[in-house]
């Protein structure tokens, strides 16, 4: 006996045709899966974190408070920018990241926090 099966097959089709009609399509459901893979690192785990506590924080700030280099920091932050997660714009000489409300919804999740966005 499998405990991760079915012992008999028991299709319910009306339903699992209705489930099957309303699931993400191939392209959906990648993007949100290189979504999470995205906050997958510890490092990109942490400064999104670390972005909910201060709001904008500059690159330097970031790589202070992740304890990582500033090379290392921006690498990062272009991944969790390339997938929706952060912004970023400049101010002067430096560059401002801040989570997008995706990257918060994301990093609750993720965290197994509820979040309120808008709150």
């Amino acid at each position: 006996m499998n405990n991760d099966r079915c012992d008999l097959l028991c299709l319910d089709a009306p339903l699992a045709e209705g489930i099957r009609k309303k699931l993400l399509d191939g392209e959906t459901a990648y993007g949100a899966a290189e979504r999470a893979k995205a906050l997958s690192d510890p490092t990109r785990l942490t400064l999104a974190a670390a972005l909910r506590e201060g709001g904008e924080l500059c690159v330097c700030d970031l790589a202070w408070i992740s304890e990582r280099s500033q090379g290392l920091v921006s690498h990062h932050l272009r991944t969790l920018r390339s997938h929706g997660l952060v912004r970023s714009r400049r101010d002067g000489k430096l560059v401002i990241y801040e989570l997008t409300p995706a990257g918060l919804s994301l990093l609750s999740a993720v965290l197994g926090e509820s979040v309120q966005v808008g709150a």
